[in-house]
């Protein structure tokens, strides 16, 4: 039965890999293929099968799909207001010329909470660009650091889809993922956004031949930096305070009034009150019309339902995993060769990015592969957050030629192949380092 189970997660495994690789399958057809047959490899009857399909992907999307959405709307309202683009400005006039990178950096990981880590860049291109031609220095010395800013937070601090996905799959509070992906987050993107960018910028000067089309929308009054950040904070302050609050670090010592507090800062609540303030005052108040909230609102849930789907076909793949048994097996042969759990989902998701090239797909199917082992650890609140970072960094890790990320960055900055693996396959690989090592040590101390 052992040898069963153990065959078929390996070709479960392999036909992912071959699907996704090879074929160029969809992820979210690929996990189903390679979830139904690891089932029905493990000697599963099909209707059981089906019912396991239904159960990970109804339990999963209950949460994802929700918070996901709103994520969305709330991006889609901030990059339509040009509001990233507020923040890079101000951030720059403050720091000044010398200290550009840094302020690049902080851009990118306060941009990148509401926004997608390509879309982000998109907007915010025009600045490095501009920076680039006004000094005369190499381009990779103002890119990477903005880069790192929106990997990082784009791939460990929630309301990002990763982390959520992976949040959810794990049973780990947001709040302490939250509070785990700035901790370590924060030395990441230094790391390899701002030292190694000083280096790489130091030894290859990029310059661009042309001025790069600005494909930010014009004509939207914008507000000020306070306002944006309190808006893309808020929520997040509020999730921090109801996990406090629910773990009991605090109490007003009225159990009612911790309830709405707790209520408050639930993420969906704290999206929804966000979406709100985002739809008034970024939007209506600037003299935005109804119609055209409305329209930003359904484009950017566009490329979430992708996300959506993708997520609840890893949902499908860790309960199957569950159901046959699967994960009570790889947890004792983990256990027989002394594999921790942290370094098990780390080289999991580093694996599989590696292999298939999307940060995404190697978050859930690590988180897949992850979540039914933990029943057989006794693990903390903050423990669960660390293994979340652990997933997220090496997702983060060795963008190459297989990741569209790859792609973008090299094209925008006008790169051949070779100077594409040495600015960015090696940044991102320090900063999914940085985060694996961080995250190992704090999850061995607490």
């Amino acid at each position: 039965m052992e040898a069963q189970l153990l065959i078929s997660i390996l070709v479960g495994i392999m036909i992912l890999l071959i699907l996704l690789i090879r074929l160029k399958i969809p992820a979210f057809i690929s996990l189903l293929i390679s979830s139904i047959i690891t089932g029905v490899g493990a000697g599963m009857e099909g209707s059981a099968v089906i019912q396991t399909v239904q159960k990970g992907m109804g339990g999963t999307l209950g949460f994802v799909a929700t918070v996901v959405g709103l994520g969305a709307i709330l991006g889609g309202i901030l990059e339509k207001t040009n509001s990233a683009k507020v923040i890079a400005h101000q951030l720059l006039s403050t720091f000044g010329e010398r200290k550009a990178p840094f302020a690049l950096m902080l851009t990118g990981f306060f941009v990148s909470i509401p926004v997608f880590f390509d879309v982000g860049f998109i907007i915010l291109f025009p600045i490095i660009d501009a920076l680039h031609r006004k000094t005369g220095k190499s381009i990779v010395a103002y890119a990477i650091p903005l880069l790192a800013g929106l990997a990082v937070t784009h791939a460990c601090i929630p309301p990002t889809p990763g982390p959520i996905a992976v949040a959810d799959m794990l049973g780990a509070s947001l709040g302490w993922v939250i509070f785990m992906g700035v901790i370590i987050g924060l030395p990441m993107a230094y790391l390899g956004g701002i030292l190694y960018g000083n280096y790489i910028g130091k030894r290859l000067d990029v310059r661009l031949d042309a001025i790069q089309q600005d494909k930010t929308i014009t004509g939207v009054e914008s507000s000020t930096m306070g306002v944006i950040l309190f808006i893309i904070l808020f929520p997040i302050f509020l999730i921090l305070s109801a996990t406090l609050f629910k773990e009991g670090f605090i109490s007003t010592g009225l159990a009612k009034v911790d309830e709405i507090i707790i209520l408050i800062g639930h993420p969906f609540s704290a999206l929804i009150i966000a979406n709100l303030m985002a739809w008034y005052i970024l939007g209506r108040a600037k003299k935005l019309s109804k119609e055209s909230l409305t329209e930003i609102s359904k484009t950017s849930l566009y490329p979430a339902g992708i996300i959506i789907l993708v997520t609840g076909a890893g949902g499908v793949y860790k309960q199957m995993l569950i159901d046959t048994g699967a994960g009570e097996l790889l947890a004792s042969y983990m256990q027989s060769w002394g594999l921790s759990i942290i370094l098990f989902a780390f080289l999991s998701a580093l694996i599989i990015r590696a292999l298939q090239g999307s940060a995404t797909v190697a978050m859930i199917t690590a988180a897949g592969l992850v979540a039914p082992l933990l029943g057989t650890f006794d693990l903390s609140s903050a423990q669960l957050a660390c293994i979340v970072i652990a997933i997220s960094s090496g997702a983060t890790m060795v963008s190459h030629l297989n990741d569209s990320g790859f792609w973008l960055v090299k094209e925008y900055l006008q790169l051949d192949e070779r100077q594409g693996i040495l600015i960015w396959t090696v940044a991102s690989t320090i900063i999914g380092l940085t985060g694996a090592i961080l995250s190992m040590l704090i999850f061995a101390i607490i």
